[in-house]
């Protein structure tokens, strides 16, 4: 006895550690997401391109070589020169585009920070969604296969009475009829939850018909969250924020613009190694110098300005951006509650619905099988009850999704 008892509990054991836990499906599928991978590399393309940026503060060793060989052989000269001129600059005002361009690359890699975190959001979301569209679409297959147990334990009942020859051949008919019809929706149902079922192990990397076990299901009791306000969802989400980093990217790009068009300084140190010239021995020289460079433009016939302008058009543009991002994330924080408010409302309705079509069901079975009631009557009943099954359902996961969505919209943790 005691080995039957060992058996089944590690056998119980084994089912409760085979469930997935919302939680962990959550992490499964941020691990396994190319989506989330895609802006983790943009992310480390914007470290680089700050670093890239920083650079240009320091100062620069480049080197400058030329060979010559001349066609035309003239007397008592090499037909032969090179030159090798190596120089160290230091930038020492670039009008402005130096710093310009580390503070737009420190921007963007602030925008690819939230774009990054953005996405873990929308991820989020599509394993929520996931999780419960499975959990649903397992139900509405389960309520169906009930639904053809119904109809099919009452065609037994009517075969019997058919063959007393209490009844007439329509009610066989009748009842043929809505048994083929609830088989045909019970394939429905399964193909629904077969997709389902791929949907849900694609998106965690696993293999697409691999059975799963949820432990967690859309009728359980979810907790109406706390409603948060719409200056504390825009304070919190990340697309609000890229918006607003976009518009002050494009501030600093107008003075990108501005500053090829003021004065460059620059110093440097410099040498060039060379034959003399004319090269007559193919003895070589070494010398060395030192330099400040300034430029100073003055005529573009305009281009200054045009550039500009245009800069400040694209600034203008994200300012509208951001003003829209903003309004529709107030938009989407309203809905959101109001949706989570009315599915909620719908599943109070539908327990309450559902339970006064068990009862009815019961009862006209019942009736049915005493002579008091039609076969119509039960079938009516029959199909009350699956409808208000699959609308409670429905209720169900509305809210689950409801609720997954406000996470969403209000990027709560």
């Amino acid at each position: 006895m005691k080995p039957f008892f060992l058996l089944f509990f590690l056998f119980f054991v084994r089912s409760l550690a085979a469930q997935v836990q919302l939680d962990d499906y959550r992490l499964a599928v941020l691990d396994y997401s190319w989506q989330l991978k895609a802006a983790e590399s943009r992310r480390i393309a914007a470290s680089e391109r700050v670093g890239q940026a920083r650079t240009g503060y320091l100062p620069r060793l480049s080197m400058d070589g030329s060979f010559t060989a001349t066609v035309r052989h003239y007397d008592g000269v090499k037909h032969w020169t090179f030159s090798v001129l190596p120089q160290l600059v230091q930038l020492v005002y670039g009008g402005g585009s130096v710093r310009a361009a580390v503070e737009s690359a420190g921007l963007g890699y602030d925008i690819a920070l939230c774009d990054e975190e953005f996405s873990r959001l929308e991820v989020c979301y599509a394993a929520d969604y996931a999780y419960w569209n499975l959990s649903a679409m397992n139900l509405y297959a389960e309520a169906m296969q009930q639904y053809v147990a119904l109809i099919a334990s009452l065609k037994e009942v009517v075969d019997r009475r058919f063959d007393e020859g209490y009844i007439a051949k329509g009610d066989v008919l009748m009842i043929d009829a809505r048994l083929s019809e609830a088989r045909y929706g019970l394939v429905s149902a399964q193909q629904r939850a077969e997709v389902a079922l791929h949907n849900f192990n694609i998106l965690r990397g696993a293999e697409a018909a691999a059975a799963v076990s949820l432990a967690d299901d859309v009728r359980d009791s979810l907790p109406m969250p706390r409603r948060m306000t719409a200056d504390a969802a825009l304070a919190r989400r990340p697309d609000y924020a890229v918006a607003q980093l976009r518009a002050e990217q494009a501030a600093v790009a107008i003075r990108a613009v501005r500053a090829p068009f003021n004065p460059q300084v620059s110093v440097g140190v410099g040498g060039s190694w060379q034959p003399y010239s004319p090269n007559r021995t193919g003895e070589t020289v070494l010398d060395g110098s030192a330099f400040v460079k300034v430029s100073v433009p003055l005529f573009h016939w305009g281009e200054r300005r045009r550039a500009v302008g245009a800069a400040q058009a694209l600034q203008a543009e994200s300012e509208s951006n951001a003003a829209q991002v903003h309004d529709d994330i107030v938009r989407e924080e309203m809905n959101g509650w109001t949706a989570i408010v009315q599915s909620r409302a719908q599943v109070d309705a539908s327990e309450r619905s559902l339970r006064i079509a068990g009862e009815n069901l019961a009862l006209s079975t019942y009736s049915y099988g005493e002579g008091l009631v039609t076969i119509l009557d039960v079938l009516q009943a029959q199909l009350s009850w699956i409808q208000l099954y699959t609308n409670d359902i429905d209720a169900r996961y509305n809210y689950a999704v409801a609720l997954s969505d406000y996470r969403r919209i209000t990027a709560a943790e």
